[in-house]
């Protein structure tokens, strides 16, 4: 193994496990690379950072991360570009939701640079996990949570941060469409909640509602307004996107919806594109109208770990509304234009990709 010179402490596993991994079948979020960064925060003091072998950790039971759920996350990836570099898709933007979510959380802020040198020299580390372009990308996962262990309901006095990498294949497998129902009987978000930040807590209630959507033949669940029940705010794990009569149309930004990274790329990219772009509340009513009108042209998701994902039903109260694909669908282009930038094939003319 070569030598790598890092300016955090690296601890080598004894035995890698990449000579096993088929990277050809890519599963998402279950093989994990060979080291991850762990630091901990101690009375507002950043200590002991250190590259060391992926492996449990402990923790006491007690702790304010298990027991109040002062725990959150990011995600986002890297890809390998045509000359077999890589590149890492907008990180500042997750860095900058990271500690906007933290300080929801009353948790220290994550500085920029750390956040920057521990991804920079994890990756380093971890370079042969990367996959080709067309074999998936590098997913990339940090963590933070309190490590107080004690039942005061304060966010604590110590913390750690944890970054992992995953290789990763497609998240939605086995069809290049999903399903969808709306729920009323289940809500996300509620304004003045926290919608809008990244903590763990708001993924663990949402699996009874993915699993009765299943249970009705769909994939997933949109989820509506928690005040009135009648507009539309997200789907699944993505943002919700919708065509109406050549118009795209994704939900606002209200403290509700997760101010997504692929989302703000979409919207840029149809102006690119000269598309018409609305952020604006959408009901089921006027999805319904749209549909029996004609004009409803096509949905989909989109989102780091799905990027753009094509819907091809729809639930809406009772009626199931089918959107028929097409090879020329904004969907379509906006998933090859966004999957060319990010694995270098495309101009990068945003300014979006980050060379470690």
């Amino acid at each position: 193994m070569a030598t790598i010179t890092t300016r955090f402490p690296l601890r080598h596993v004894e035995r890698s496990r990449l000579e096993s991994v088929d990277f050809d079948n890519l599963p998402f979020g279950s093989i994990w690379s060979d080291h991850m960064f762990v630091a901990d925060n101690i009375d507002g003091e950043w200590t002991d950072a250190e590259i060391r072998p992926y492996g449990p950790m402990q923790i006491y039971p007690s702790s304010k991360g298990l027991q109040y759920a002062v725990s959150m996350f990011e995600g986002f990836k890297a890809h390998m570009t045509p000359d077999g570099d890589l590149a890492v898709f907008r990180p500042d933007m997750n860095q900058k939701r990271f500690n906007r979510t933290a300080a929801r959380f009353v948790m220290p802020e994550l500085p920029k640079d750390l956040f920057f040198n521990a991804m920079r020299e994890l990756l380093d580390v971890d370079r042969g996990w990367l996959p080709t372009a067309d074999q998936g990308s590098l997913y990339i996962r940090p963590s933070y949570f309190s490590t107080d262990p004690t039942l005061s309901v304060v966010s604590g006095r110590s913390f750690r941060y944890v970054l992992m990498t995953a290789p990763v294949g497609l998240y939605f497998t086995g069809s290049e469409t999903v399903s969808l129902v709306a729920t009323r009987k289940f809500v996300r978000a509620f304004k003045g909640g926290t919608g809008g930040h990244k903590p763990a807590a708001n993924y663990g209630p949402t699996m009874l509602a993915s699993q009765e959507a299943q249970a009705k033949g769909y994939d997933n669940v949109i989820w509506l307004d928690g005040h009135e029940g009648r507009y539309v705010e997200e789907c699944g794990v993505m943002n919700m996107w919708f065509v109406i009569d050549g118009t795209a149309i994704t939900p606002p930004l209200e403290g509700t919806i997760l101010p997504g990274v692929t989302r703000d790329s979409l919207i840029r990219l149809c102006a690119d594109f000269g598309i018409p772009c609305e952020e604006r509340r959408i009901s089921v009513d006027e999805l319904l109208e749209a549909h029996a009108a004609g004009t409803l042209n096509e949905a989909f998701g989109s989102g780091t770990a799905a990027t753009v994902q094509p819907i091809d039903r729809l639930g809406l109260d009772g009626t199931d509304v089918l959107l028929p694909q097409r090879p020329d669908s904004l969907a379509a282009r906006l998933k090859a234009e966004l999957h060319g930038i990010q694995t270098g094939r495309v101009e990068d003319r945003h300014g979006w990709l980050w060379r470690p």
